[in-house]
């Protein structure tokens, strides 16, 4: 008999969840649920949490390294990272246009909004992140009842919140117009990794010491490259393992929070599937845009010589095969294939590009990552102004060369870029329900932009 898929199990684990949420409504079991079943996903959460700052520090060292000599690259590797970089900047600003144009994030019940902001800010005082726009919903004398309520059920000391949050108001005012940048340098690396918060920091890191190690003798930099790629597959390998029991970690996570969001009102249960059907629309509407408008449009002005219609013929297979694995590395032998053969890149150009591409180049996951952050935050009647958004931006990007060529890796990315615009990145439970389709489609946009990218660059080459 075949053995199920890990992914229709995370599937059955997170509709039980639902499921059983429904239930504890029904029956009044709420507090069963968050006693007993919650902690459970927060564990999974915090497990995520565990891995995330070695895997994209060691990801990220691992995929510049993995370059070479810049000596001996020269302009090929400066135009591959170049392009990668632009069609993965174009993608995080369409995701972050469409969802600023459609906000599905606001099609919601407004108490259950109001819910959600006043656990927001309950959270955010908690583990000490500043609250960026003028809303104070704790502070509002009229919420006071729903504040103790929302926080009774949550396990907050809203009184202890407050204090916080007129602390952090005061922080805020002595703030200059360079503190974005300066935020970005560390001047402790092991202080800057000891906190999920630092992410933009621990990006910074990673490129600076994987820049350097390009520039060091052969003999002085392959201990180290053996080292980074060892550490990198052992992170992997944890990932892995904590896969095979996300089924019951999934299932806990979606009890937990659905009963959260609903308490004993099951009726919140379908405000929340309906918010998530119009976040659904916009990752679709943004992805197909990319695959379908911005990579045909890129072709047709690099390499005349191909129609739109041929390059989408070409890479066909490789679109099937990345939609079914969600996987852009396991995929990579077909994209080889279908860009050397239908595409006609020189295999010398595609056998470099390519294969950086499935480390470096997440445009879809990238994109995906820009509107889930900003849903999130429009549910949660948060205003993510420009300079946030901006960071957005440079996150979801430089994180997309950390995001390993596996199903799901963007989850785990995601939470990096919720912390660093102080945004909480257990709220990736929210989205889990769509998240395995939308998974597949961005791993097709994923492989779409690397094999526009490897037929580009051996246009270029031809030149």
């Amino acid at each position: 008999m075949k053995k199920l898929a890990l992914h229709w199990k995370i599937i059955i684990g997170l509709l039980l969840g639902i499921v059983w949420a429904v239930l504890s409504g029904f029956f009044g079991w709420s507090e069963f649920t968050m006693n007993w079943l919650a902690p459970w996903g927060r564990i999974f959460i915090s497990l995520l949490k565990l891995i995330a700052i070695p895997l994209v520090l060691f990801s990220i060292i691992g995929g510049i390294v993995g370059l070479g000599d810049p000596k001996h690259l020269g302009k090929l590797g400066a135009r591959t990272l170049m392009m990668y970089l632009l069609t993965t900047v174009v993608a995080v600003s369409i995701g972050l246009l469409v969802v600023n144009i459609a906000k599905p994030g606001i099609w919601m019940a407004k108490e259950v909004r109001i819910e959600n902001r006043i656990a927001y800010e309950l959270w955010a005082h908690k583990e000490g992140y500043a609250i960026h726009d003028d809303t104070n919903l704790i502070a509002d004398a009229a919420n006071t009842e729903l504040v103790k309520e929302v926080a009774k059920r949550r396990g907050f000391d809203e009184d202890e919140a407050v204090q916080k949050r007129l602390k952090l108001a005061a922080d805020q005012k002595g703030s200059g117009p360079l503190s974005f940048v300066e935020d970005m340098v560390p001047d402790n690396v092991f202080g800057a990794m000891s906190d999920n918060g630092s992410m933009l920091k621990i990006i910074f890191f990673a490129l600076f010491f994987g820049i350097a190690v390009l520039f060091v003798p052969q003999k002085h930099s392959e201990p180290v490259i053996d080292v980074v790629h060892g550490l990198t597959e052992v992170f992997l390998k944890m990932v892995d393992l904590i896969m095979k029991a996300a089924p019951f970690f999934v299932f806990a996570l979606m009890a937990g929070l659905v009963s959260e969001i609903a308490g004993d009102n099951p009726a919140k249960v379908f405000e929340l599937f309906k918010g998530l059907s119009w976040y659904a629309l916009t990752v679709l509407t943004g992805l197909l845009f990319m695959a379908f408008i911005v990579y045909p449009t890129i072709m047709k002005f690099f390499v005349k010589r191909l129609s739109f219609g041929s390059f989408l013929k070409g890479i066909s297979p490789a679109q099937m095969l990345a939609f079914s694995t969600s996987s852009s590395a396991a995929t990579l032998p077909v994209t080889l294939e279908c860009v050397e053969d239908n595409l006609k890149v020189d295999p010398k150009i595609s056998s470099f590009v390519l294969p950086i591409g499935a480390t470096v180049n997440m445009d879809g996951t990238s994109m995906y990552q820009a509107i889930a952050v900003v849903f999130l935050a429009q549910w949660h009647m948060i205003d993510l102004d420009f300079a946030q958004q901006l960071t957005i931006v440079l996150t979801a990007t430089l994180a997309s060369i950390g995001s390993a060529a596996i199903p799901s890796a963007g989850l785990v990315m995601l939470m990096i870029v919720l912390s660093s615009v102080g945004l909480n990145p257990a709220w990736i439970g929210i989205i889990l329900p769509v998240d395995r389709i939308l998974d597949m489609v961005r791993t097709v946009v994923n492989v779409t932009g690397d094999a526009t990218v490897s037929t580009v660059i051996g246009e270029m080459d031809k030149k």
